[in-house]
């Protein structure tokens, strides 16, 4: 690689690096002043971000902040990892507590993707395999991922594919806008025969520090089992699990930038 475009990714990167919880939003000068580069420079490298889509400039200010693709960069690395390989005793525990399936999802492209599966020891189960993918809107899992994604985002996911599975099935964006609401404050989702009739499913996410949905883990039931009743008892316990899951995995530790 040329030596000048070698120096103009590690201004990119310097740029990217400016971005923090504390900050998530920065203007031109701000970035300029962080990176030591004229604002001339900076704006060329932040265009070039941009349209990749590794920033995303805020109309209504001019700011910047990170955009989605690193969102899907870092669920990429999720799905690649030995992340599944490190929850499994986790959900082992909760199978046995709550002899239901147990299942590990992630945000892959508008969908979800299951990255692993943990059946129930009951005679009558409910299970997906790993590697499949269902829709985001009207599963448990996909709602404890929506629920915690920024606003523009979730609009822009929900904007096609929502067909009715079921009777039960919630299209209407406003209703969907509004049970994302009440996840987010109880801390986990659950879905009525939403997408399947006769299954029931109740999940958290795990929670990074920057409080992005990173992976979600659910429980998943016939309906004469997982009550709604039953799955509000279980929501709180699970969310606690999926909580120390990221304490435990460091994902709820946050930089801290040296004082100046």
């Amino acid at each position: 690689m040329h030596q000048s475009s070698t120096r103009s990714v590690d201004r990119a990167l310097d740029i990217l690096s400016c971005f923090n919880r504390n900050e998530p939003t920065l203007t031109l000068t701000q970035i300029a002043e962080r990176v030591r580069l004229p604002k001339s420079t900076v704006h060329r490298l932040l265009a070039t971000l941009e349209r990749k889509r590794f920033v995303q400039r805020i109309e209504e200010n001019g700011s910047y902040r990170l955009g989605w693709k690193l969102l899907e960069l870092g669920f990429s690395v999720l799905e690649n990892s030995n992340l599944h390989r490190e929850v499994v005793p986790y959900m082992q525990r909760l199978v046995a507590e709550f002899r239901e399936t147990v299942d590990l999802g992630i945000l892959d492209g508008n969908s979800v993707l299951y990255l692993q599966v943990i059946e129930s020891p009951q005679r009558v189960k409910i299970s997906s395999a790993p590697g499949q993918r269902l829709p985001l809107f009207c599963t448990a899992t996909g709602k404890a991922i929506l629920a915690f994604l920024p606003e523009s985002k979730v609009k822009e996911l929900l904007k096609t594919g929502r067909r009715k599975y079921t009777e039960y099935t919630v299209t209407d964006v406003a209703t969907i806008m509004e049970q994302l609401r009440i996840t987010r404050e109880r801390g986990f989702a659950v879905s009525e025969q939403e997408y399947e009739i006769g299954i029931n499913a109740v999940a958290a996410p795990i929670l990074d520090a920057r409080q992005y949905p990173v992976a979600v883990i659910a429980v998943v039931g016939p309906t004469y089992r997982m009550t709604l009743e039953r799955m509000l008892e279980l929501g709180p316990a699970l969310r606690a699990t999926t909580d120390a899951i990221a304490r435990d995995l460091g994902l709820n530790l946050q930089s801290v930038s040296p004082a100046i």
